[in-house]
């Protein structure tokens, strides 16, 4: 699957920690390499993309590697078993208290 990382915040943060912990608490997985195609870093950070696809406007987290989050705008493959977690979830988690 393809997708783009939209550095952006579509709403405000949730109570969560952090947005890499918040798809963790949703995904259900909990990998520790970068999953894009080819890439062995480890995950470091929650980064909000969007799917190269016309029809799928909707704004998700995934875990990414500090150097695959500094690519705004790139295509990047991922690999087709990582979860995307919507950004809307996070209504669920109650607002951020710091």
């Amino acid at each position: 699957m393809l997708i783009k990382n939209i550095n952006g915040v579509e709403e405000k943060a949730c109570g969560c920690e952090s947005p890499l912990i918040h798809w963790g608490k949703y995904s259900g997985q909990s990998p520790s390499l970068c999953p894009v195609s080819e890439c062995l870093n480890t995950l470091e950070v929650g980064a909000q993309v969007q799917k190269e696809n016309p029809k799928d406007k909707g704004w998700y987290i995934i875990p990414l590697c500090l150097k695959h989050n500094a690519m705004t705008g790139d295509s990047l493959p991922v690999n087709d078993k990582i979860e995307l977690v919507s950004v809307k979830v996070r209504k669920a988690c109650g607002p951020r208290t710091s």
